[in-house]
C-alpha cells in the first residue's frame, strides 16, 4: 500500500467535494454591491461549503476521472441493443461548423437557410430507406419518437371517431414500448413469443378486437432475430382497422436490406444516436425522428416541410393535413441531423447497406466462434447485429451471468447486456456493430472463451471475485439498496492527517 493509495498511474481519485477548499478559489471576482434581499426567511444562514479548485485542480480531476470511464474510443462495447459503434470524426468536425453549431432556436428562418436544406434532405434520406411518406424530424429520443408515432396513431383513430383502448406489445419487444402506450393512456395486452423467439400471426390474431387500436413491434426484435412474419402481422392489423407501430431502434440491422414501409409498418422512430453516427450513450443528445405511412401522414407533429415550405404551425395546415399538435419547442437536434448527414452521405446507399451487412455478419462470427462454449439462445435462427447467450453454460458452475459480466470487466471489455431481454434466462446480449476489425473480433471472442473454459474447470474466484483490476472493486448491491448511506461525510483534510 503506498502513502497516497495510489498505484503509479492508477491514481486514488476523491470526490471533488474532498479535492478543493472552500476558502479558495480558481479566479478573483470583485464583491457584489449591497443588495436588498428578497429571501427572506428563506435566505440561507450557513455558508453553502462548496469546494474552492485552481484550474490546474479542476483539470486534473476531470481528466483523472476521464481515464476511469470505459468507452467506445478504447475499445469494444458489446451492449446489446445499444449500438455503441465509433463515431467517425469527420461528423463531429461538420456538426460544429459554425453555419450549424452557432444556430440560435430563435433565429429568423430566413437567416439559416443551410439548415433547412439540410433538414430537407435528411428528410429525403429518412423517406427513402423507410419508404414512408411523411416524417417528423423534432422529436429529441427514441422514446419521444415513439410517443409521437402512437399520437399520430390515437389522432387517426379520433379523425375516424373511434376510441380504441388496447395495444398490443410482443414480449420480446423494447421496455419502452409498453410504458409509450401507457402513457397514452393505452390498456396493454402481452403477445408471448414462440419457442423460437419470434412473433406468429396467429398469437396477434388471437389478441385482435374492435378494441385494438395498434401493435408495437420492434423487428428486428430484442432477440436480435428478424421476425418472418411481419408482414403477415402487418396484413391481420390492418384488417382488424388497427395500426402497426414498428420499433426501429434496431433498424440498422436492416438499412439498406429491407424497407418497413414495404412491410406494412404505419410508423416508426429512428433513432439517429444509434443508427447513422453518435453511440448510444455517447453523451447526448438523441434524436428519435418518426416517419408515417400514407395512413398516418396527415397527422404528423408540427414542424415539417411541405415540399419546400417549412409548416411551424397546425394552423397552417392545409388539404388533408391535420398535425395532432407540436411535441418540442424549436425544430429537434441540428447536431444529430448533421451527424446523420455527414454518416449517410459518406457511406452511400450501397455503403449503408455493408454496414448492416457486415453488423449483422460480426454478431453471426461470434456466435459460430462461441457456440461450442457457450450456449447460444436461439442456436436454428441466423442473428442479425445481436446475438443472444443465456446461463445454461454455466450450470453448475457457481458462476452467473453478473459473475461472467464483472470477469470481462478484468478482461478490458465493458460487460454486454445482461438479463435482458426478459424472455431468456440469465440473457447475455452482444452487438458488436460494423466498425469493429476481425482482429479486434478474435481477441474479444478469445477473451470470452477464455473465461467460459475457466468457468467450466471450476476457476469460481476468477468470477466472483471480479472485478479486481478496476478503480472500484464489485458493489454490495444488497446492503446499497438496503442500508443506503444518503448524507455525505466528509473524509479528514488531507493537510490535517498529513500533520
Amino acid at each position: 500500500m503506498t502513502f497516497t493509495g495510489n498505484q503509479a498511474l492508477r491514481i486514488h481519485e476523491p470526490l471533488i467535494f474532498e479535492v478543493g477548499h472552500t476558502e479558495q478559489t480558481g479566479v478573483d471576482l470583485p464583491d457584489p454591491a449591497p443588495h436588498a434581499s428578497r429571501l427572506g426567511r428563506h435566505a440561507r444562514k450557513t455558508p453553502v461549503g462548496l469546494p474552492g479548485l485552481t484550474e490546474p485542480e479542476t483539470m486534473r480531476h476531470y481528466v483523472r476521472l476521464s481515464r476511469q470511464n470505459y468507452a467506445i474510443d478504447l475499445g469494444l462495447y458489446p451492449l446489446g441493443s445499444c449500438t455503441m459503434k465509433h463515431n467517425p470524426r469527420l461528423n463531429e468536425k461538420a456538426a460544429r461548423m459554425p453555419g450549424f453549431g452557432d444556430i440560435h432556436p430563435l433565429q429568423p428562418l430566413s437567416t439559416v437557410p443551410g439548415a433547412l436544406e439540410l433538414m430537407k434532405t435528411l428528410s429525403h434520406w429518412l423517406l427513402e430507406m423507410t419508404d414512408m411518406k411523411a416524417v417528423a424530424l423534432s422529436p429529441k429520443a427514441g422514446a419521444q419518437g415513439e410517443l409521437a408515432g402512437m399520437m399520430a396513431i390515437r389522432a387517426a383513430l379520433k379523425d375516424r371517431g373511434e376510441d380504441r383502448k388496447t395495444v398490443l406489445v410482443p414480449e420480446s419487444a423494447h421496455g419502452t414500448n409498453p410504458a409509450t402506450a401507457a402513457a397514452l393512456g393505452y390498456r396493454v395486452e402481452g403477445v408471448k413469443a414462440r419457442e423460437d423467439g419470434t412473433v406468429s400471426v396467429e398469437a396477434v390474431r388471437e389478441k385482435l378486437s374492435d378494441d385494438v387500436a395498434a401493435i408495437m413491434l420492434t423487428n428486428p426484435n430484442t432477440c436480435g432475430l428478424f421476425e418472418p412474419e411481419v408482414a403477415a402481422i402487418a396484413e391481420v392489423i390492418h384488417e382488424a382497422g388497427a395500426y402497426f407501430y414498428g420499433d426501429g431502434a434496431n433498424f440498422n440491422a436492416i438499412v439498406g436490406k429491407a424497407k418497413p414501409g414495404a412491410l406494412g409498418v404505419d410508423a416508426m422512430h429512428i433513432n439517429l444516436h444509434k443508427t447513422f453516427s453518435t453511440p448510444h450513450g455517447g453523451g447526448g443528445p438523441g434524436s428519435g425522428p418518426v416517419v408515417l405511412s400514407e395512413r398516418l401522414a396527415p397527422y404528423a407533429p408540427v414542424p415539417y416541410f411541405r415540399g419546400d415550405t417549412l409548416v411551424e404551425r397546425t394552423g397552417d395546415a392545409e388539404g388533408e393535413e391535420m398535425p395532432f399538435g407540436r411535441l418540442t419547442a424549436f425544430h429537434g437536434q441540428m447536431g444529430m441531423y448533421v451527424r446523420a448527414m455527414a454518416y449517410m452521405m459518406s457511406h452511400g446507399a450501397d455503403g449503408l447497406k455493408q454496414a448492416s451487412e457486415d453488423a449483422v455478419l460480426a454478431a453471426n462470427y461470434i456466435k459460430a466462434s462461441l457456440a461450442d462454449l457457450m450456449s447460444v439462445s436461439f442456436p436454428d435462427r441466423p442473428a442479425m447485429h445481436e446475438v443472444l447467450f443465456d446461463e445454461r453454460f454455466l450450470k453448475g458452475t457457481g458462476v452467473t451471468t453478473l459473475d461472467f459480466a464483472k470477469a470481462m470487466i478484468d478482461e478490458g471489455f465493458h460487460p454486454m447486456t445482461m438479463y435482458f431481454p426478459l424472455v431468456v434466462p440469465g440473457a447475455m446480449l452482444i452487438e458488436p456493430t460494423e466498425s469493429e476489425s476481425l482482429a479486434s473480433l478474435d481477441l474479444f471472442i478469445g477473451s470470452l472463451r477464455d473465461l467460459a473454459m475457466a468457468a467450466k474447470r471450476g476457476d469460481t474466484e476468477r468470477f466472483t471475485e471480479a472485478p479486481r483490476y478496476s478503480p472500484r472493486r464489485r458493489l454490495d448491491e444488497t446492503r446499497g439498496a438496503r442500508k443506503p448511506v444518503l448524507v455525505y461525510e466528509a473524509p479528514e483534510p488531507a493537510r490535517e492527517a498529513a500533520e
